[in-house]
């Protein structure tokens, strides 16, 4: 305790006497206290204190033309709470008895011993280091409550908590807003004996838990209410025990209205489909693709403009599929430099050229059993072009300097933003790679033609976005929408996803306004983007122009990598494109003096 004390303990002496002020100092210096400040007068003592926090104060009573009383008496006016010896020459029961009430920690009559000077200074900052760690405790504590209840008041579900004695003791505000209108009888303080009949299960999984301990699983429940509304909750219950304590303190029920969804699915459509986002009927024909297609061993070709989704179907494709149970790799054949790019696909064999210290296996025998997906297909040169005709013509394979064949099972799923059948046409992809490739060709459509997916995708980045950048944001306004929805979106959901996250940064909100996006969209488009290549015979791939701006493509990369000092991963972001399509920009616009 000594040497917790001993560490940077602040001591103010103050005494009209040199001295004595000296000679503490000197006391309390040796035994390791420090930093130590010392005070003649009392109007002195007072700007320190006022400058200064101290863990100890030890203070003369009688000093020329005031008295330490009116310090201690100041200490506590500005509800201070580090402890104040009084020292005097004179003792009398008056000033005794007004130090005890002002509340000093210790009385010494003078002359003062060492020792007891010494043993009174150990035991006040004893005193006082276990008031400040209280305190500390205390406002943790605070804190912790705060956060708590910011977060039981935040979230989405809708949370109840009821006591042993089946009473509602407390309800988040999404459980406030949803009972007020549907089911009136349920709020803070009732009963739950006393909830509507169709609440009958929603008791029975409280009683469960009262009586049991145990955790009630989600399971979703039809209700149908007094006005007539039929409603589908998802509920979930659960025992709750008082932090760090054996204490049971009753049952805590998360549920919520899953009615809009459950309609979705009785009509035919779904909002979500494995990690894909959407209800629109240009979507609803994508997870019917993949439900059929996922299960036949075939070659599947994914078409789609940049920042689709195409990843998302390819794992969609492999969860749907027999091979789901084993590995799933994903090659970005733009992301490895040309020269490379036959080793990491086929694997070499050590000593097979200068570097290779050891064999290595290529992505092609890692998925072996299972499905091999090949990202931007369209940009790899003649030369890997055939190899990989031949692979898939025999499903067998050579790794770099090695003679023997390795055989392997792997699905090949393919996916470009590029019009393949244009390349053909141009000779520079082989066409018989292209038909081995597109066994089944799924085109993702792009967001502008996805119709009502926008906002749900909106909702869903707030909320995402908002829990990591640890924000209160809880929505976007109607009018930021209504500029969403006219902006042409020419990097699709990867450009709204970027779009989202820097919204959420800027706002200083609940609700994110048009303030809080691009200025581009801020502006508006009417009409799409100019587009350099058509991807599978319908609208180009993306191309960089906005509608509302007049500068050219070249123009636009140019600017977003002048913005960014050359940093092409920021510059995509800010464009709304994959990085890898910035890069064949570069290449084809000769950027390369622009960049890093």
């Amino acid at each position: 305790m000594k040497d917790m004390e001993t560490t940077s303990s602040r001591i103010l002496i103050v005494d009209d006497e040199e001295s004595l002020r000296t000679t503490f100092k000197m006391f309390l210096s040796r035994e390791g206290y420090g930093p130590i400040t010392t005070a003649s007068t009392i109007e002195e003592a007072n700007e320190l204190v006022d400058e200064q926090d101290f863990d100890l104060i030890i203070s003369d009573i009688i000093m020329e033309g005031s008295s330490g009383i009116d310090l201690l008496r100041r200490v506590r006016d500005l509800e201070l709470e580090c402890p104040m010896v009084m020292v005097t020459g004179y003792p009398n029961i008056n000033t005794a008895t007004d130090a005890v009430r002002l509340g000093a920690f210790d009385y010494l009559a003078k002359p003062v011993k060492k020792a007891d000077l010494l043993r009174t200074a150990r035991m006040a900052l004893q005193q006082y280091s276990l008031v400040k760690e209280k305190n500390r405790l205390e406002e943790e504590k605070e804190r912790y409550q705060q956060y708590l209840e910011t977060i039981f008041a935040s979230v989405q579900d809708m949370i109840v908590c009821v006591s042993p004695e089946k009473q509602i003791v407390q309800m988040n505000d999404k459980a406030n807003e949803w009972c007020a209108s549907s089911v009136p009888e349920m709020q803070v303080d009732a009963y739950i004996e006393d909830l509507p009949e169709s609440f009958a299960v929603f008791i029975a999984d409280v009683h469960k838990v009262l009586d049991q301990r145990e955790e009630v699983h989600e399971h979703r429940v039809e209700l149908t209410l007094d006005t007539g509304d039929r409603l589908v909750l998802r509920i979930s219950a659960a025992p709750l025990y008082a932090q760090n304590v054996e204490k049971f303190l009753g049952t805590v029920v998360v549920f919520r209205d899953v009615s809009r969804q459950e309609a979705l699915d009785r009509s035919g459509k779904r909002m979500y489909f494995h990690r894909i986002v959407g209800s629109s009927q240009a979507m609803q024909t994508v997870y019917t693709l993949i439900e059929n297609v996922g299960p036949a061993d075939i070659s599947v070709l994914i078409t789609g403009e940049s920042g689709t989704g195409k990843e998302l179907v390819a794992e969609a494709l492999h969860a749907e599929s027999s091979r789901r149970e084993m590995p799933l790799i994903k090659f970005d054949c733009t992301a490895i430099p040309e020269n490379l790019i036959e080793s990491e696909l086929f694997g070499h064999k050590k000593g097979a050229f200068t570097g290779a210290d050891r064999n290595r296996e290529g992505r092609i025998l890692q998925a072996d059993g299972g499905t091999l997906f090949l990202d931007e297909i369209g940009d790899i040169s003649p030369l890997m072009q055939l190899r990989l005709l031949r692979f898939l013509q025999e499903r067998t394979f050579y790794p770099v300097g090695e003679d023997k064949p390795i055989s392997v099972d792997v699905r090949v799923i393919a996916a470009t933003n590029a019009n393949l059948k244009e390349r053909v046409k141009r000779g520079v992809f082989r066409e018989d790679l292209y038909y081995r490739l597109r066994v089944v060709d799924i085109m993702l459509p792009p967001l502008r033609e996805r119709d009502g997916d926008l906002h749900m995708l909106v909702d869903i980045f707030i909320e995402r976005f908002s829990k990591r950048l640890n924000k209160e944001v809880t929505g976007i306004s109607d009018q930021a929408l209504a500029l969403m929805q006219d902006y042409q979106w020419q990097g699709n959901i990867r450009e709204l996803e970027h779009v989202m996250e820097r919204a959420c940064v800027l706002c200083a909100d609940l609700t994110i306004t048009a303030a809080n996006l691009p200025e581009e969209i801020q502006v508006g488009s009417s009409s799409p983007a100019s587009r350099s290549e058509s991807v599978a015979g319908g609208p180009a791939a993306p191309g960089l122009r906005h509608p509302a701006s007049h500068e050219s493509e070249e123009e636009r990369i140019i600017r977003f990598l002048g913005k960014t000092d050359g940093n092409k991963a920021k510059a995509a972001r800010l464009l709304g494109i994959d990085r890898s399509t910035l890069y064949r920009k570069i290449k084809h616009y000769n950027l390369e003096h622009c960049i890093k």
